[in-house]
């Protein structure tokens, strides 16, 4: 078999070309989209809504830009890709400091049972479940319904939660994101100052939700699925959790573009280091990834309904597998 640091060294490496050309090719038309969507409120706010939806998958591709700038994999120098990352961060209102800090603890623990909490959807095993209260029991069910977790939570999280520092943060990256937060604000007000809050609001609002909505869908998919691997820290190992414990999603080919490759995210956690224009090569070109399957349709629409980590069967089950035990 293949030695997989040597199988994935070969596409670590940045292409400064394309790099740049993504970033034209996602910003640009990103802005000229917003100016389009102001003109069109004088002819219809169901046009602006259209519009916004695909405003939003530019959106979702700046996101994996910034996201490749915290890994280092989108330039060569850490100068260049926190130059470029922390822009692009701010127009996804998103602190780019304290975002790539719990996303490095994501990577680093992802499927780890003994590791979770930072930076993941949190997951009970059904020991730590039937142990709640019924106060918890409730807050848990709550928080992983669909409609919280696809509908409500990813506005509350880049609008509010992002703005907020943790308390495990020190004095520097406190600051990292009030700096991030003024930024925000202060081009938020200059932006209503020149079109109008209201039109602001009706241009914006629309934008971040359906781009929010799109990134936590994705992002839970990748990681709560019914074939998924989790582990206790004594089992865990960096290559098989990576492929295993993260999803292969292969989308329409727009889709795939609009959301930079991420769905090849089993690539993706084996080696951060691959931009995100490398990871269907990678993948594509080597027999050790022949082995991987893509998500079913079946299995995407059923990993909704999955809420705790059984042990036992190891596997993610539903509330309905749990009161038939």
């Amino acid at each position: 078999m293949q030695n997989w640091v040597e199988v994935i060294s070969r596409y670590n490496y940045p292409d400064h070309l394309k790099s740049w050309w993504q970033v034209i090719n996602s910003v640009l038309p990103y802005f000229a989209l917003w100016v389009a969507m102001y003109h069109s409120l004088k002819v219809s706010y169901w046009l602006t809504l259209a519009l916004s939806l695909i405003a939003a998958g530019f959106l979702v591709r700046i996101f994996i830009i910034f996201h490749d700038c915290g890994h280092g994999s989108f330039f060569r120098t850490e100068r260049l890709n926190r130059l470029v990352g922390i822009p692009l961060g701010l127009m996804v209102f998103t602190p780019y400091h304290r975002w790539h800090r719990d996303h490095f603890i994501h990577h680093s623990t992802i499927g780890n049972l003994d590791k979770r909490g930072i930076g993941d959807v949190e997951t009970l095993t059904v020991k730590e479940y039937l142990e709640l209260t019924k106060w918890g029991k409730l807050k848990y069910r709550i928080y992983r319904h669909p409609l919280f977790l696809f509908a409500i939570a990813p506005i509350l999280l880049f609008l509010i939660q992002y703005r907020i520092p943790k308390s495990y943060m020190n004095f520097k990256q406190q600051m990292y994101i009030h700096l991030s937060n003024i930024a925000i604000v202060g081009t938020i007000v200059l932006l209503m100052w020149w079109i109008g809050w209201r039109e602001f609001i009706l241009i914006q609002l629309p934008i971040i939700y359906f781009a929010s909505i799109a990134g936590v869908w994705l992002f839970y998919v990748q990681h709560q699925f019914e074939r998924v691997v989790w582990k206790r820290s004594h089992e865990w190992d960096y290559q098989s959790v990576a492929l295993e414990g993260s999803s292969f999603l292969k989308l329409p080919k727009v889709l795939q573009w609009f959301s930079g490759n991420i769905g090849y995210h089993h690539i993706h956690h084996l080696s951060p280091r691959i931009p995100n224009y490398k990871l269907q090569k990678c993948h594509d070109e080597n027999e050790m990834f022949s082995h991987i399957k893509p998500l079913s349709f079946r299995e995407i629409l059923r990993s909704f309904r999955l809420r705790l980590w059984d042990e036992d069967r190891k596997k993610l089950i539903t509330f309905d597998e749990l009161q038939v035990e």
